[in-house]
């Protein structure tokens, strides 16, 4: 038996829903159902693949490695606020010992809801906001961003070509919050204003006013996820546009390394590399690469300081959708840091392979 409509209280008792906003919330409920199962079947078997990740809401569950019984959780345990053995495949069975009720979330949708959730107040990159740039000289002050040292020649020529010039009069809506990303705008003339909608304000508290050179949208293309704010023009102006085919190919892959686990580990351990891990403290504290370092994905812009720039980072989430978007945001602001493919997951399949 499944029900119709899930209460996000009951989601918010678990790790690490409790750490969504509320919007946030409500629209994985939406997506999640309570169901039954009863006492002595199966709910995920040693090796299994399925993409859910399981919460006990009521009775009793045994954890089984072969023969031998690992753990028995109960609901309302602090441990059963986590998830059900996470970790794909499957490193223990899980049988119902009593009768259940348990949610079963689609692992991908929580991926993405939780990068969302957490990439930062608004989606821009400010460019030298204290000089004020010409409307001719955008080009210019592009190249000299961060952002674009890292790119390669034949790439910079390419990005330039692909680019659409848009026009727009004041008041017109360029992206909204909510929508799903399409296009990297740069600013070439005009202002806009971003703004972002909170359940208590509606209207949408403004963020920043952005204005030639400045560019934005990028995160909603690097996370797959939904824009998070709104960006409207102040004037009439001008953007160029880039599509997400040409973005993710030509700008954002060669700010991207990925490196696989056996070549990060040597990395840490022979060069005096960092773990840094983006996900939320309760992921953190469940389970974690020795000596990496917990810097949430939503706080990252702010702990920036606290990072060392000659310091190599390996950035780690699950499965590597959140850390993408932390590399970005590092190497776009010169540091050095790169993605571990796969995340968490193809690390722990590696560790115990």
């Amino acid at each position: 038996m499944e029900n119709e409509a899930l209460a996000p209280e009951l989601l918010r008792t678990f790790t690490p829903l409790d750490g969504f906003k509320k919007e946030n919330l409500a629209a994985l409920a939406r997506k999640t159902s309570l169901k039954d199962l009863s006492a002595g079947r199966t709910l995920f078997r040693e090796g299994d693949t399925d993409k859910r990740t399981y919460y006990l809401v009521r009775g009793e569950v045994e954890l089984r490695a072969g023969d031998a019984l690992v753990a028995v959780i109960r609901a309302g345990t602090v441990e059963a606020r986590n998830p059900l053995a996470p970790g794909m495949p499957r490193r223990f069975t899980a049988r119902a010992s009593t009768d259940l009720e348990y949610l079963a979330v689609d692992s991908d949708l929580l991926d993405v809801l939780l990068t969302w959730d957490q990439t930062g107040s608004y989606e821009v990159s400010e460019l030298n906001p204290e000089q004020p740039v010409a409307d001719g000289d955008w080009m210019t002050t592009l190249l000299h961003t961060k952002a674009f040292h890292r790119i390669p020649p034949s790439n910079l020529q390419a990005i330039f070509m692909r680019m659409q010039r848009v026009g727009y009069r004041a008041g017109e809506v360029v992206i909204k919050q909510g929508d799903e990303g399409d296009y990297f705008y740069a600013i070439t003339s005009g202002r806009c204003v971003v703004t972002r909608e909170t359940p208590l304000n509606r209207e949408g508290i403004k963020l920043a006013e952005l204005g030639p050179g400045d560019t934005f949208g990028e995160e909603a293309l690097i996370s797959e996820a939904k824009r998070n704010a709104t960006v409207a023009m102040l004037t009439d102006g001008s953007l160029m546009r880039l599509n997400k085919a040409d973005f993710n190919t030509l700008l954002n892959e060669p700010m991207l390394h990925w490196i696989g686990y056996e070549d990060a580990v040597g990395q840490v351990e022979g060069a005096g590399a960092r773990w840094l891990d983006v996900r939320l403290p309760s992921e953190f504290d469940t389970w974690h690469l020795p000596g990496a370092v917990n810097v949430p994905l939503y706080f990252l812009r702010l702990k920036l300081k606290q990072l060392d720039p000659k310091l190599q980072y390996i950035v780690v989430c699950d499965t590597g959708r959140r850390s993408s978007a932390g590399a970005f945001i590092l190497n776009e602001r010169g540091y050095n840091a790169m993605v571990l493919k796969g995340g968490l997951t193809a690390a722990e399949i590696a560790r115990r392979g």
